[in-house]
């Protein structure tokens, strides 16, 4: 999907999310300043959260709840490895026997060996200053 504006990215998020079922783990990929978490922020909407959405760059993992289902976003950009996921608690956000909600995990990369039980890919890529392509692929 191409979106030529933030609100349009925001619609298609807000779209997508009405569709997902609990538990769900969606790879959010693409450069810096994409616009991945904008597109949570669609996201976020889509499933009626109230909450502020903001990037989890220094914390890592941000919950926002009130919604149809708790969300977790993380943002991997800063660890080295699965390993330091796994040290830091992450797996049971990544696994679906343990999920109770919507994990959202920006830079999967960083935990590849982690992150294997994904639903959804997204990659997002920067045409221009407003315009994205936006790639949604369902696993299987």
């Amino acid at each position: 999907m191409l979106s030529k504006s933030e609100k349009q990215t925001l619609d298609i998020a807000c779209k997508f999310a009405k569709q997902i079922k609990n538990p769900c783990i969606i790879l959010l990929q693409g450069d810096l300043g994409a616009g991945k978490t904008h597109f949570v922020k669609g996201f976020a909407k889509g499933m009626k959260c109230k909450m502020l959405v903001t990037s989890p760059t220094f914390t890592i993992m941000n919950i926002y709840e009130g919604g149809k289902m708790p969300i977790y976003h993380f943002d991997l950009y800063r660890l080295t490895d699965s390993q330091e996921a796994t040290m830091l608690g992450f797996e049971e956000y990544f696994n679906h026997d343990s999920l109770d909600g919507v994990s959202i995990v920006e830079w999967p990369q960083q935990a590849e060996e982690l992150v294997n039980q994904w639903d959804y890919k997204i990659d997002i890529q920067k045409i221009d200053d407003n315009q994205r392509q936006i790639q949604i692929t369902k696993r299987g």
